[in-house]
C-alpha cells in the first residue's frame, strides 16, 4: 500500500503541482487549502506525512504544526514546512516543531528525497 501525503497550501496551483509530483512518484495524496481543513483531514485521513505552508487563511501553519505535534495520536506524523519565508535570515513568529523546513521555490528531487527519508524508514 502506498503512503499517503496531505498537502496543505492555499495556492491551489502550487498544491496541484505538488500533488501531481507526489502521485507521479507513487504516493497517494490529499489537499487542504486552509488550516482548519488541514486539521480535520489529518484526523480523518491519518496521512503518513504532511507538507504544510505557513501562511494559511483561518488557522495558520504555525498553529497547525504545533497542534499536530502536541496531539498524542498525531505527533508522530512527520511535518515538512514548505514556505516562502527565509528561515535562515528572518525570525520566525513562533517556534516550530516541524521535522523539516524547506523554502519555496523548492527543488522537486530534494523534496522527494526528504519525504523518502522521513516516511520510508
Amino acid at each position: 500500500m502506498s503512503k499517503k501525503i496531505l498537502v496543505v497550501d492555499d495556492e491551489m496551483h502550487l498544491a496541484k503541482i505538488i500533488q501531481f509530483t507526489l502521485e507521479h512518484a507513487g504516493y497517494r495524496t490529499a489537499i487542504a487549502f486552509d488550516g482548519r481543513e488541514a486539521l480535520a483531514m489529518v484526523r480523518e485521513e491519518n496521512p503518513d506525512l504532511v507538507i504544510l505552508d505557513l501562511m494559511l487563511p483561518g488557522v495558520d501553519g504555525y498553529k497547525v504544526c504545533n497542534i499536530l505535534k502536541q496531539d498524542e495520536n498525531l505527533k508522530n506524523i512527520p511535518v515538512i514546512i514548505l514556505s516562502a519565508r527565509d528561515f535562515e535570515h528572518e525570525e520566525l513568529a513562533e517556534p516550530l516543531s516541524a521535522d523539516l523546513l524547506m523554502q519555496k521555490p523548492f527543488n522537486t528531487e530534494e523534496l522527494l528525497s526528504q519525504i523518502l527519508r522521513l516516511i520510508e524508514n
